[in-house]
């Protein structure tokens, strides 16, 4: 197998590359659970990366790679970011109460607790104190024994959970 001179021109070298690295590309996307339309451009932005570095790079293979994964790695982050920013903004504030109709707002506390009490206790426990009793971080890591580092990771795990909830139960739609 022939090494890529890092020093020819990308045109010449990028469909050797391109070969070379496809199963290897695929995998590491079927492995990270890529979605295709988003694969395809996550692939797009690296090879442009890729053809825009090519000069400064002595091993453009392993560069390539590397940076495929973590683009994938970031792609799932911003997933997971979007998701706790949907149940922030409408969820949390219909729990701590808003300027809805009584009703309304009735509905949704019931719809919201609902949701919430289908979560693990420690979830739940979590989401009352931080939330609904609105008790500041440092509060909650003191009284569940956590400290703040784990307490973050927590509040993410919780925030994760009860925004599959929301959604199973289509209460995300309605509090859009």
């Amino acid at each position: 197998m022939k090494a890529i001179a890092p020093r020819e021109r990308p045109d010449q070298a990028l469909e050797v590359l391109l070969e070379r690295l496809h199963p290897q590309a695929t995998r590491l996307l079927a492995r990270h659970r890529i979605p295709h339309e988003d694969a395809e451009d996550l692939l797009q932005e690296t090879l442009f990366a890729l053809v825009f570095k090519w000069q400064a790079l002595r091993n453009p293979e392993a560069w390539f790679l590397s940076t495929l994964r973590s683009r994938c790695e970031t792609f799932w982050r911003k997933q997971r970011a979007s998701r706790l920013e949907a149940v922030d903004a409408p969820a949390l504030v219909a729990l701590a109460g808003s300027e809805a109709p009584a009703q309304e707002r009735a509905e949704l506390r019931h719809d919201l607790n609902a949701a919430i009490a289908r979560l693990p206790g420690r979830y739940r426990t979590l989401l009352r104190l931080r939330y609904g009793l609105g008790w500041r971080s440092a509060e909650v890591a003191e009284k569940l024994g956590y400290e703040s580092e784990g307490l973050r990771r927590l509040t993410t795990e919780c925030l994760v959970s009860l925004s599959h909830e929301l959604e199973r139960s289509g209460l995300r739609q309605k509090a859009r």
